[in-house]
């Protein structure tokens, strides 16, 4: 499952649906609550945060918690579609997985770090 974080724009959350994505909306189901209410979430929900939070980094690698898989989300607004499909690729391919990571997308790169 995709947890897609408050900050997500409503484009990615109708098109990672749309793509036939299961997507858990912070926004849309527990508005305002923290970024480590939202890790914790993440956690109990087994599945991959979507964001683009660069708190979340902080999160990750300052403090230590390493326990989630994060996709940090990085473009120009509104351009949604120089880093479309560099999104799904990387959707695609980190999904499922049980494996911590922070994968950044960008319009020219997927950059991963496993935790």
């Amino acid at each position: 499952m995709i947890i897609a974080d408050e900050n997500v724009e409503r484009y990615w959350i109708e098109l990672l649906r749309a793509e036939g994505f299961n997507v858990y909306s912070i926004q849309e189901n527990c508005f305002g609550i923290s970024d480590t209410e939202v890790i914790k979430k993440v956690a109990e929900m087994q599945g991959i945060l979507l964001t683009e939070d660069k708190d979340f980094g902080e999160l990750v690698f300052a403090y230590g918690f390493k326990e989630v898989a994060v996709i940090f989300l990085r473009y120009d607004q509104p351009k949604y579609e120089t880093v479309q499909d560099q999104l799904l690729k990387a959707v695609s391919t980190w999904y499922k997985t049980s494996v911590p990571v922070f994968v950044t997308v960008t319009a020219l790169k997927i950059r991963v770090t496993r935790l």
